[in-house]
């Protein structure tokens, strides 16, 4: 009886590793010109076409054999996430024979690398702990540190991928330098590309890309620390204390109801837009599989704040589509308030919660988002209204200027030829870019809060007071220096590499870089059409800047520079001097 049950549970198994090893085996010998010339070529290429369709149902068929041989649910998901992840990408490419070849191939091997017995495997654990232990007890990393470190490294993991032949499209060569600069673009989810994502990449690549903006949104922190708690485990100590940090909540139980809301919110919204998209698309002509793509992809690179397009133009062939237009905007936007925001937001509806019961913070954010929104659609809208937007009717005119509007808290999609606008419209569009999102978002910049703290500052200064006020609630002066601090460093380094990028890029014209650098700064995206076109040196520099500001410029400076407060509790007598 024993051992029926378990050919039960392998049955799955050999089913894979009949019909996928034999596909993976065969492709193996094409790929590489192995196959004998005495071969019927057509019968084989007949035969690979209907692999290309049975494999995923082979690794359907094996999924739904563990979950039936599963205790509990929560055990499948512990021990087949990888067979999961590995069989979305294969039902969104349906039919992709190179996709299937390579996914297959992986997903094999796992099958087989799961079938090792796992006895004693304990022992080795405790003996890695101990090690790990011993080690990390003369490591002590600082939780700046570790995000810089973090955010390093999966960017490092971006460039291999895209360095592989295998995410170049056919005919073409990806060089180190590109593939640092879209691996960086991705993971810090700007949009500033070197390369055509649709001329350059291949599915693969273009998938690698995806999977950057989406852990690179949501930060490999909040990523990990989601996973963990999906596979029944438990957070560590000093990962609770650094999560709490990240994500401002006060006890580890508000900690846990965090990182689930902003997987949950994640999934639901993507999965809202990507669907919504997806009909939009497919209204446009486009078959169902490549509809049903392109919408998952924007609708991702949208919440995320990527600003990736997979057409050439960004999305100025849609600039009068409202389904595009509207969905895209709402993304962008939800994906720029936060998830604090978005939970407290959402307690307003479920609730049914006042809006005078809504935190200070959620108020600041959607007050300032909603006034800067307003402005931007103005300025632009008036700005252009005799230009670019010339020949369009009122309606298209209100939705390009709204959407662009939008799109400047850090997205980077455009609906319309930036090379064509004014140059005051330039102007006020780096005014936009350079303050961003909101705290706790996927966006950029200085972010929306400090914005209002700084401007609130200055309206105290000129009443006379000391007291930063913002709805009956007074602002410590701890954040006000703060968000002075950060203001004054962003400054400084935009405008060092704006210098350095001048003394770079001799070619290019002052707006140009201007434009460029607060872009990456602000991890925006838009580009006045020089990216492709920097050299080595300007594309490394323009790398960096984006990834310190996805990180965040104070970040950057704790990381590298943080040291103990050598006067502890001790108070400096004060002293006094002349402003202005």
């Amino acid at each position: 009886m024993t051992r029926s049950l378990r050919l039960i549970e392998k049955l799955p198994f050999l089913v894979e590793l009949f019909i996928n090893g034999s596909f993976i085996f065969l492709y193996s010998l094409k790929k590489y010109k192995k196959i004998p010339e005495i071969w019927n070529e057509q019968l084989l290429n007949t035969y690979f076409s209907l692999s290309s369709w049975i494999v995923p149902l082979v690794i359907l068929l094996v999924l739904v054999g563990n979950y039936l041989t599963s205790s509990k649910l929560d055990s499948f998901f512990r021990r087949y996430i990888f067979s999961i992840i590995v069989f979305i990408p294969l039902i969104i490419t349906w039919g992709d024979l190179e996709f299937t070849y390579w996914l297959g191939s992986a997903h094999l091997l796992s099958s087989i690398l799961s079938l090792y017995d796992n006895e004693g495997q304990e022992k080795i654990k405790k003996e890695k702990k101990k090690y790990s232990e011993s080690l990390f007890q003369y490591i002590s990393l600082k939780p700046a540190q570790i995000v810089l470190i973090s955010f390093l490294g999966l960017i490092a993991v971006g460039t291999f991928l895209l360095l592989l032949p295998l995410s170049a499209k056919e005919g073409q060569v990806i060089s180190l330098i590109d593939a640092l600069f879209m691996a960086t673009s991705a993971t810090c989810v700007t949009g500033l590309s070197t390369l055509s994502l649709t001329e350059n990449f291949s599915l693969f690549g273009q998938i690698v890309i995806l999977i950057l903006i989406q852990i690179g949104g949501l930060s490999i922190l909040t990523l990990s620390s989601s996973m963990t708690l999906l596979l029944g485990k438990s957070l560590g100590m000093k990962d609770k204390i650094l999560m709490q940090g990240l994500l401002d909540v006060s006890s580890q139980e508000e900690l846990i109801d965090m990182i689930v809301d902003i997987i949950k919110y994640t999934l639901v919204i993507e999965l809202w837009g990507g669907i919504v998209l997806t009909i939009a698309f497919s209204l446009e002509g486009f078959e169902f599989g490549k509809a049903l793509y392109f919408g998952f992809f924007h609708a991702i690179s949208a919440f995320c704040n990527a600003g990736f397009a997979l057409f050439p133009d960004s999305l100025e062939s849609f600039a009068l589509n409202p389904i595009v237009n509207i969905t895209v905007t709402t993304l962008v936007i939800l994906g720029g308030l936060g998830f604090i925001v978005l939970k407290e937001l959402t307690t307003l509806f479920v609730h049914k919660r006042k809006w005078i019961q809504v935190g200070l913070h959620t108020k600041i954010v959607v007050y300032t988002s909603v006034i800067l929104t307003i402005a931007g659609t103005f300025i632009f809208f008036f700005g252009e209204f005799l230009n670019s937007i010339d020949k369009l009717s009122l309606w298209g005119k209100l939705m390009v200027s709204y959407f662009q509007s939008v799109t400047l808290r850090t997205a980077g999609f455009n609906t319309i030829s930036l090379n064509n606008l004014e140059l005051h419209t330039i102007y006020f569009m780096t005014l936009f870019m350079f303050i961003g999102a909101s705290p706790g978002s996927t966006g950029g910049g200085i972010k929306t809060s400090t914005f209002a703290v700084l401007i609130q500052s200055i309206r105290a200064t000129l009443k006379g007071t000391s007291k930063v006020e913002f709805f009956d609630r007074t602002i410590p002066n701890i954040l006000v220096v703060r968000a002075t601090a950060l203001f004054i460093i962003s400054l400084i380094v935009t405008t060092s590499f704006i210098f350095l990028m001048m003394v770079v890029e001799k070619e290019q014209s002052f707006l140009t870089v201007l434009f460029e650098v607060i872009s990456a700064s602000g991890t925006v995206g838009l580009s006045l059409g020089i990216t492709p076109y920097l050299s080595s040196l300007g594309k490394i520099a323009i790398a960096f800047l984006m990834f310190a500001g996805r990180i965040g410029p104070l970040t950057l400076v704790f990381a590298i520079g943080e040291r103990k407060d050598e006067t502890g509790d001790l108070t400096l007598p004060e002293g006094r001097t002349m402003i202005g």
